[in-house]
C-alpha cells in the first residue's frame, strides 16, 4: 500500500516543494476583518495586508471534516498528518478528531496524526523528510518511528524583528515593548521540546541577532554529527528574502547541507512575528 503525507498551512511549505513530494497542505483559514482567506494566499497581498488594517488578522484551524474530506481522498493509501505543535494550534486535535470519527463510520485504513513539536519551517521540513523517506520505501509502521525520533532531534530557531505584532496582539504590553523597541532590542526565540515557542536571549541590533541565531544554529548542528549531506536547512523568513539568503550564504560557508529550502512565512506565523523576522530549523 502507497503512503499519504499530509500537512497544514502552518508549515509554510513552498508549493512547489509539496507539488515535487507529492505533500498535501491543508490551508488555516485568515481573516482581516470581514475578509475570509486562507493561509495559502499571496504572501505579497498577506503583507501589505498586514500593513494596512489597523488590527491584526485573525487564524482559525481547518475544521475537522475539513481533514476528513482529505483523508478520504487518501483512502487507498496509509496516512502520516505532520501537524503544527498541538500547544500552538487546536490543529493537531482537529486532525485526530477527523481520524476518531472516519474511525467510527467504519474506516479500516491506518491514519497516524504526528505531533511535530514546531510550526513554520521545522514543521515543513519534517513532511518533507516524511516524504523523502516514503521514496525511500520506508514501511508505514517504520516510518511513523523514524519521523518520532526526527521531532525530538529537530531543532527551530528564530528573532523578531520588531515587536509591533506581539504588542499588538496582547503578548507583550506596550510600556515593556516600547523599552525594548527604544533599545533596539530583539528577541531570540526556540521550539521547546513541549512544542511551544519560549524566550532564549535577547540581544541589542539586528545584525547582533542574526549572528547569535547563527551560531546557536552552528553549536547545534555540530553537538550532533549528523551526515550533513543527509540535512535540510531550512530558512523562513516574514517579507526579508535578502536577509534570508545572507543567513543562507554565511551557514553554507559553515556546513554543507545537502539540502536547503527558503521560504516566506505564510499568515499564522507571520501575523506573530511581523516582517523582518527569521526562523532556522535543521
Amino acid at each position: 500500500m502507497t503512503i499519504k503525507i499530509i500537512t497544514d498551512g502552518t508549515s509554510d511549505l513552498p508549493q512547489e516543494l509539496a507539488r515535487e513530494l507529492d505533500i498535501t497542505v491543508v490551508p488555516l483559514l485568515v481573516r482581516f476583518g470581514d475578509k475570509e482567506m486562507t493561509s495559502d494566499m499571496s504572501r505579497t497581498l498577506f503583507y501589505e495586508l498586514m500593513r494596512q488594517e489597523p488590527k491584526l488578522p485573525q487564524t482559525a484551524s481547518p475544521a475537522p471534516h475539513t481533514f476528513m474530506e482529505e483523508y478520504r481522498k487518501a483512502s487507498q493509501s496509509d496516512i502520516l498528518v505532520v501537524s503544527v505543535s498541538s500547544n500552538l494550534s487546536s490543529t493537531y486535535h482537529h486532525a485526530l478528531m477527523a481520524r476518531e470519527q472516519l474511525m467510527e463510520d467504519g474506516y479500516t485504513g491506518r491514519i497516524e496524526v504526528l505531533d511535530s513539536r514546531t510550526a513554520s519551517l521545522g514543521q515543513g521540513l519534517l513532511a518533507v523528510k516524511a516524504a523523502k523517506f516514503v521514496k525511500e520505501g520506508l514501511p508505514f509502521e517504520e516510518l511513523v518511528a523514524r519521523m518520532k525520533e526526527e521531532v525530538k532531534s529537530h531543532h527551530t530557531y528564530f528573532f523578531l524583528d520588531t515587536l509591533e505584532n506581539v504588542i499588538k496582539g496582547g503578548r507583550l504590553d506596550r510600556v515593556r515593548g516600547a523599552v525594548a523597541s527604544v533599545l533596539n532590542i530583539k528577541q531570540i526565540m526556540k521550539a521547546s521540546e513541549e512544542g511551544t515557542l519560549e524566550p532564549f536571549e535577547k540581544v541589542r541590533g539586528t545584525q547582533n541577532a542574526i549572528k547569535r541565531l547563527i551560531e546557536r544554529v552552528s553549536e547545534k548542528v555540530s553537538e550532533t554529527r549528523h551526515d550533513l549531506e543527509r540535512c535540510i536547512l531550512g530558512i523562513a523568513h516574514s517579507n526579508c528574502e535578502d536577509r534570508a539568503r545572507d543567513v543562507r550564504d554565511q551557514l553554507l560557508r559553515l556546513f554543507p547541507f545537502g539540502q536547503v529550502v527558503i521560504t516566506e512565512m505564510g499568515p499564522v506565523i507571520g501575523t506573530y512575528a511581523g516582517e523582518g523576522g527569521i526562523l532556522i530549523s535543521c
